[in-house]
């Protein structure tokens, strides 16, 4: 069984406490760090309400534009409590609010904070609702340690969160399990390779579905053999044991094993050298967060899961490493993929859409009505649209607008590139029926979406996410760590305010 505790990947559950109502000295006397939010510009009666307000809005004109936060000071109170104020500008996208609040959440790392207080005043109620929600989302980010492998445990973060100078309850539920979701990707992409091995991989999801109810299947190379799955075993065929596998969660509210509604698709290579084509040094050092796909697969059935959403979702996860060696698959190898398309091995690097054919064909054949990949899959889309971003593809072309705004409203911002059948030509091959990738990589991560589409049945509509936003130095959006786990919220905003499950979207 998995040797980590379960707060290592979804976090020590933290408390949140709502308080309506205008904050008294007695309830400010309960936080030991006090986040205050005013919009820029704030009125003056704004800033009357804060304690200190007029020593806070003098203290800001001395701040550099657009600092966050743009004051501090301490309330005269048995607890010292520190203070913060940040302005926020209004109108500001969701992706600006949510790196404000990372930023506002720095405040909290300077010294030792049992309990957290955030105050948003002086915005219109919806206004207020998302700012707030943002802050919360940013709190529980933050709050979350990732696995660590010290002599010296880090020191714990702030165990209560308390929400204060609200006009009414919040439900928080989505937040919350919106930051489950992304603290467990985030946990397991940080994982080094020898501590999540195919064998400890499997057996902490076996462990997650026991915990929340999943079905859980595990095909082994001796399974995926007689299934076909040449392009996956072909890859997996590099390691010194067959420990390799696919693993099929199912996630079924009503406790039937119905069909799919929804299918989600994550690349699990927990090591990736290149093969025979070796990395070097450098393009080598992170591989381990190379199953960052698979990771936010997980993380977001397990929202899904907390949140009881009614509708069936399978989840496959193709795990294995791509390691050199004698036995290591090679360029001009022919192989075959379960779906019975041959395939020109032209780089044993590009290994990823390699698992994720036999993975999508196994998926697809359940006729999901929709159907989403994760993979951290080429560096074509980072050079595209850099680690700000992540790369989407679908075969339903209409959908572009729509992926679009669910990126800006969920702050985990995506572009849209095509998979037009004319990319085809670039993969076609003399000696069997696609080339793996070309030789020339020229937009790399169009060919790769490209191949992945020939092996998803045309009446499944797919989306494939690239994420070259996987990591990002000092953190992306509300998310403080170089590993973002993104992709949980910008699924769920497919999910639950495109209503990209409801059908096709014009």
């Amino acid at each position: 069984m998995p040797a980590f505790p379960a707060d290592q990947f979804t976090g020590t559950p933290i408390r949140l406490v709502q308080a309506p109502g205008k904050p008294t000295a007695k309830s400010l006397e309960t936080v030991d760090l006090l986040l205050v939010v005013v919009p820029r510009g704030a009125k003056a009666a704004t800033w009357n309400a804060l304690p200190q307000g007029a020593k806070l809005k003098l203290l800001t004109k001395r701040c550099k534009p657009n600092a966050v936060p743009s004051a501090s000071s301490r309330l005269p109170n048995k607890r010292q409590t520190a203070i913060a104020v940040g302005e926020l500008k209004r109108g500001e996208t969701a992706f600006e609010t949510l790196g404000f609040a990372r930023k506002m959440l720095a405040q909290a790392s300077g010294e030792k904070i049992s309990t957290l207080g955030i105050w948003v005043a002086g915005f219109d109620g919806d206004t207020a609702r998302r700012v707030v929600e943002a802050m919360v989302a940013a709190a529980l980010a933050a709050a979350h340690v990732l696995p660590h492998f010290k002599s010296k445990a880090p020191p714990p973060p702030y165990r209560t969160v308390r929400l204060l100078g609200l006009d009414e309850r919040l439900d928080l539920d989505r937040v919350e399990a919106e930051a489950a979701g992304n603290n467990l990707a985030r946990s397991f992409t940080g994982l080094p390779s020898n501590k999540l091995d195919a064998p400890e991989y499997c057996a902490l999801l076996k462990g997650l579905a026991k915990e929340h109810g999943w079905a859980y299947k595990r095909y082994g190379v001796a399974d995926l053999e007689k299934l076909g799955a040449g392009a996956f075993l072909a890859v997996a065929q590099g390691n010194e044991d067959d420990s390799a596998a696919m693993v099929r969660l199912r996630y079924r509210p009503d406790g039937k094993a119905a069909q799919p509604a929804l299918t989600l698709v994550g690349k699990g290579i927990i090591f990736d050298t290149g093969g025979t084509n070796l990395k070097p040094f450098n393009s080598m050092l992170e591989m381990h967060i190379d199953m960052g796909g698979s990771a936010v697969a997980v993380g977001v059935l397990l929202t899904i899961t907390q949140l009881g959403l009614p509708y069936p979702v399978d989840c496959w996860l193709a795990i294995t490493e791509n390691r050199t060696g004698p036995h290591a698959y090679k360029s001009q190898d022919v192989i075959t993929a379960a779906n019975g398309k041959t395939i020109q091995v032209i780089h044993t690097d590009a290994e990823g859409r390699m698992v994720l054919a036999d993975a999508l064909h196994f998926a697809g054949k359940d006729k999901p009505k929709l159907m989403i990949d994760y993979a951290t899959l080429t560096g074509a889309c980072v050079n595209a649209v850099t680690t700000r971003y992540s790369g989407v593809f679908t075969n339903r072309p209409d959908w572009h607008p729509v992926l679009k705004r669910g990126g800006r409203d969920s702050g985990e911002r995506v572009w849209p590139f095509p998979v037009d059948k004319e990319f085809l030509a670039e993969l076609a091959s003399d000696t069997a029926d696609i080339k793996q990738c070309s030789p020339n990589g020229g937009g790399d991560h169009i060919l790769a979406a490209t191949f992945l589409n020939e092996f998803v049945p045309k009446d499944v509509p797919w989306v494939h996410v690239d994420l070259s936003a996987c990591t990002r130095k000092g953190g992306l959006a509300h998310v403080p760590t170089t590993i973002t786990g993104f992709g949980v919220r910008f699924t769920m905003n497919l999910l639950l305010d495109q209503g990209l499950l409801a059908g096709d979207k014009a």
